[in-house]
């Protein structure tokens, strides 16, 4: 069997703002006594980063299409990326909003993919928004100009209130 998550959890918790990286002026470090009573500065110390590698076509997709089905992003924004009958079906979905949530904005938990043949992925997704948990599932095809396009798309039965 060759399914694989490939979304890793978040290491900066959700609960807190994005911090501020701005290189022109560097932060002043907590401030400590010395021996003598004076107080001094210490720089944080920062652990160098690896460069991220480019986002996979499943994470991108997911997000995209996320967008649409939520009402983000209207339909034909995701013309170019689909083939065959997926943007009629992506239509018909984003008319009954199946994604969107009042108050919240939805957003991908967890993603993973099957791989169905070679230059194919089945992909799914967990949507979470607020309390709820949806689904989402989509198949990806790389077309003869080396592109990922989307060729199917489904979400799970609207909950019931």
């Amino acid at each position: 069997m060759n399914k694989v998550m490939s979304r890793t959890p978040d290491s900066r918790p959700r609960h807190r703002p994005p911090t501020r990286h701005d290189t022109r002026r560097p932060a002043a470090g907590p401030r400590r006594a010395s021996a003598d009573g004076r107080t001094t500065t210490r720089t944080p110390r920062s652990t160098p980063r690896t460069p991220a590698g480019p986002p996979r076509p499943t994470d991108v997709f997911a997000d995209r299409l996320l967008a649409v089905l939520s009402g983000q992003r209207p339909v034909h924004w995701m013309l170019r990326h689909t083939a065959g009958r997926a943007y009629d079906d992506l239509a018909r979905l984003a008319a009954r909003g199946p994604l969107r949530a009042r108050g919240t904005r939805p957003v991908v938990r967890d993603l993973g993919y099957y791989v169905a043949d070679e230059g194919a992925l089945e992909v799914f997704a967990r949507v979470a928004a607020g309390s709820q948990l949806r689904a989402l599932a989509f198949r990806l095809e790389l077309g003869p100009d080396l592109r990922w396009r989307c060729t199917a798309v489904e979400t799970g039965p609207r909950p019931t209130p």
